[in-house]
């Protein structure tokens, strides 16, 4: 948004975007380019406001949900442990599943067991 001097007036331009492409708007000159210069103020001010506002939604969704992240880092933590010590591992660093016991009956043959 900007004014511009052409020719010997000045007059008052908006950038919009159309399509991809950002032409722009004659908005007016003078009294009417004063009033559109202010308009599109008015509108950038209620748009930082509104960003202000959903940063300060989001920061506050965040302390809420911080308790309840912690608890199922910690519940993840506990329940990988317990899976371990019971014999089972990550495959893939995916789902849990038993590991294969290999047993050696002197043979040389090799069973594996489930």
């Amino acid at each position: 948004m900007a004014w511009e001097t052409r020719g010997n007036g000045t007059y008052y331009y908006r950038s919009v975007r159309v399509g991809e492409r950002v032409v722009k708007e004659y908005a007016g000159g003078g009294l009417m380019g004063m009033l559109g210069a202010e308009f599109d103020e008015e509108r950038r001010e209620e748009r930082a406001a509104r960003r202000e506002h959903e940063r300060a939604e989001r920061e506050r969704w965040a302390a809420l949900e911080a308790p309840a992240d912690e608890l199922d880092e910690l519940t993840d933590a506990l329940a990988g442990v317990a899976l371990a010590l019971a014999g089972y591992r990550r495959h893939d660093r995916g789902e849990w599943r038993r590991r294969r016991v290999r047993r050696n009956d002197g043979d040389g043959a090799v069973d594996r067991a489930d």
